[in-house]
């Protein structure tokens, strides 16, 4: 059977909006300030210019679908998600350590590009973000949604900040209140970390856990990792090997975003460390079960219906409205 083709596949997408603005039409999905059809009369072709420009780098290089998701992740985490992540100069949080992998600003850039050359000075470089990331999960097979608009960008950005984000040797309680500060709870923190079912991580960030973790494991890696596993992951990230080469999130499925990820926690397959606790901390463990098995979606939880509600709420975490901030002319300065 042939398979349907990206453009196609968002076309399908675009189907499931009547049951997505069902679920996302509560207080917490769309608070004061955002809006459905935010540039209804301003710039009606801000969705279908954002979705053809990531389409066409998507198709040159799919890779760029999770950088664009953790793009918006990581904007949103630091002063709000007001493209701050996009200013460049020294001491902004693109140069911040958490921040240096990070891909897919072309995308932006080339986006912003079109959008002045259609209706200057209307669409922010936040609401770009936001729809790129949206369609980056329709281009991997996700389930779209709608997405509220009508963010300003903001003006500061410092590296220092960076310390708000989740890091990938964090405990659970420390994952739980960071996203609690931002108003989200352990659910969206277990939905949206499931995100990574699309995309990859560099050995340096979990080949610790490989080699001399434990001495209660015959090869003294982290007893958390499927024995069976760990051959595999050793084979990808030799010890003092390059720390640079980058492992797929969810084994056996990283193009696509599904909920296998999940799957692959229970089985004791997580690569990051900060993973693999959704499934064993106690705190998070019921949620995850919740998103496997075959009552997922009945008595369970269904992952894309559930992460497209997160990341709306996400994607309204600090939003700069109305005089806030201002529309950049390009993404990389202030105005």
């Amino acid at each position: 059977m042939k398979k349907p083709s990206p453009s196609n596949l968002i076309l399908i997408n675009s189907l499931t909006v009547t049951l997505i603005l069902t679920l996302l039409s509560t207080p917490t999905a769309q608070p004061q300030g955002t809006s459905l059809g935010f540039y209804a009369r301003t710039c009606p072709n801000v969705e279908s210019i954002v979705r053809a420009t990531v389409q066409s780098h998507f198709q040159s290089d799919p890779t760029v679908a999770p950088a664009l998701l953790r793009m918006h992740f990581h904007d949103c985490f630091v002063q709000g998600c007001d493209a701050s992540i996009l200013l460049e100069g020294p001491n902004t949080e693109k140069s911040a350590f958490p921040n240096r992998l990070l891909r897919g600003f072309d995308v932006i850039d080339d986006a912003k590009k079109r959008l002045e050359a259609a209706c200057a000075g209307i669409v922010s470089c936040a609401d770009i973000i936001a729809l790129a990331a949206r369609d980056s999960v329709s281009l991997t097979r996700g389930l779209g949604w709608p997405v509220p608009l009508g963010r300003r960008d903001g003006t500061v950005s410092l590296a220092l900040d960076t310390n708000n984000l989740p890091a990938f040797t964090d405990s659970i309680q420390v994952q739980v209140q960071k996203f609690a500060d931002k108003g989200l709870n352990a659910q969206d923190l277990v939905t949206l970390v499931g995100g990574h079912t699309i995309g990859t991580a560099a050995c340096q960030f979990f080949s610790y856990r490989l080699y001399n973790f434990s001495t209660s494991t015959p090869t003294g890696a982290d007893p958390t990792i499927d024995p069976a596993f760990v051959p595999q992951l050793r084979a990808l990230c030799p010890q003092n090997g390059d720390g640079s080469r980058r492992v797929g999130l969810d084994t056996g499925s990283q193009d696509t975003f599904d909920d296998s990820f999940f799957t692959n926690l229970r089985n004791g397959r997580g690569v990051l460390d900060s993973d693999q606790k959704l499934w064993t901390d106690p705190a998070t463990r019921d949620i995850a079960q919740r998103f496997t098995g075959p009552i997922r979606g009945l008595l369970g939880l269904r992952f894309s219906l559930e992460f497209s509600r997160s990341m709306v709420k996400m994607s309204n975490v600090g939003v700069k409205t109305g005089s806030q901030g201002e529309i950049r002319k390009v993404c990389t300065a202030v105005n």
